[in-house]
Parts: structure tokens; C-alpha cells; sequence
């Protein structure tokens, strides 16, 4: 199997938790056999690194330098993205088996990469923009929730990392409960059900 990881963090760039969280995701998945291609965001280390521990990290960054909010900055970067795992798609020979989408920025690239390359999804949920924003009706917090939606719609799977969570993506969002999957990073299952949820969703690959 062979999956891409898209976040918007991951060492040496944090922002919070999910960069370390994702770094020892992106490590125990190799040591699992499972060929890892991380997509994310660098303002200058850019293209393609091999991590001494078998991760291959494709660094990009935004030819748009000025932007009004954080919300045109994250629209106009996944075009990279969709460029920099577009690329990879093609030297691996079509074997991107799936992408796992960590938090909404990078939603709208997995989801065009799904409808154009047939490559499934997995949407990984960290938080959701009621919580980020309780209350807050703005365009701004509506177009964030549209696109946290669209995830939750096209994503083959979501997982998440708690009970708590899962109520909350079905409430919010009317995921069916079904399609939400509970992986506990504390517990000892956390790296077999990770491949679970993987192998699961790649069964839908058409390539």
C-alpha cells in the first residue's frame, strides 16, 4: 500500500500537536510497509525530501504572497498540493492507493484528486470550526464549515479521535455514524486500526 498524507504542519514546521502526532504516524506506517508520501506546507524548504526513516516529504509553498485571511491563503495553496501529489501520483506509476486529509485545509485538494485520479480519501478530523469559533456566523466561519462539510460528504471514511468527537462530526455535519471510525492515538490498536481504515477505503481505488 502506498498513501499520501496532507497537512498543513509537519516537522520542522509546528504550528500545535497534529506535526508530532503526524511525524510518528507518517514512521510507524513505514515501518508497516506502507510507502508514505507527506504533502505539506513550507515557506521555503520546498520539493521533495527523503526522512532517514523511509518517509518522503514533498514540501510546498504558496506563489500568492498577500492574502486577506487565512481562508485565501489555504484555497490558493491547494493547488499546490494538487500539483505536488498529482506529480507523485504519476512517478509512482498510478500506485497512490489513498490520501489521508488531516483537519480542512487541504479538503478541497483531496477531493479533486478523488473525482480526477480516482484516488479515495480518508478525512481525519482534528477539530471543527464550531468548536475553533463557537457561535460565530461570518462568511468567513460559513465558507470554513462548507468545506469541513465537503469532507465529511466525499471522504470515504472519518476518523476520529475519540467518542466525544464522533457525536460531535454526526451532529454537526449529519455524517452517518456508520462511516465514523474511533482511533484512540493512547490505544495499543491505534496502528492496526489505522491500516484497517486504510485498507478499507483503498479497496475503492479504480486505478
Amino acid at each position: 500500500m502506498q498513501a499520501a498524507i496532507f497537512s498543513w504542519e509537519y516537522p520542522p514546521r509546528i504550528v500545535g500537536q497534529l506535526a508530532d502526532y503526524l511525524k510518528d504516524l507518517a514512521v510507524q506506517l513505514v515501518k508497516n510497509k506502507v510507502g508514505v508520501f507527506v504533502v505539506t506546507y513550507h515557506d521555503y524548504m520546498t520539493g521533495l525530501h527523503d526522512d532517514p526513516e523511509g518517509v518522503k516529504i514533498y514540501r510546498v509553498n504558496n506563489p500568492v504572497r498577500t492574502h486577506i485571511g487565512v481562508l485565501t491563503w489555504v484555497l490558493t495553496l491547494n493547488q499546490e498540493v494538487e500539483r505536488a501529489a498529482s506529480n507523485i501520483y504519476y512517478d509512482v506509476t498510478k500506485q497512490i492507493d489513498l490520501i489521508d486529509v488531516h483537519d480542512w485545509h487541504f479538503i478541497p485538494a483531496a477531493v479533486t484528486l478523488k473525482k480526477a485520479l480516482h484516488i479515495p480519501f480518508v478525512y481525519s478530523v482534528e477539530s471543527l470550526e464550531d468548536h475553533r469559533s463557537h457561535g460565530a456566523n461570518s462568511p468567513f466561519n460559513m465558507a470554513i464549515r462548507s468545506i469541513e462539510w465537503l469532507g465529511t460528504y466525499e471522504a470515504g471514511k472519518l476518523l476520529a479521535k475519540s467518542d466525544w468527537m464522533k457525536d460531535e462530526i454526526s451532529r454537526i455535519y449529519r455524517a452517518p455514524v456508520e462511516k465514523i471510525k474511533v482511533i484512540s492515538p493512547n490505544s495499543a490498536r491505534w496502528m492496526k486500526d489505522i491500516l484497517e481504515a486504510y485498507r478499507d477505503v483503498a479497496g475503492g481505488a479504480t486505478h
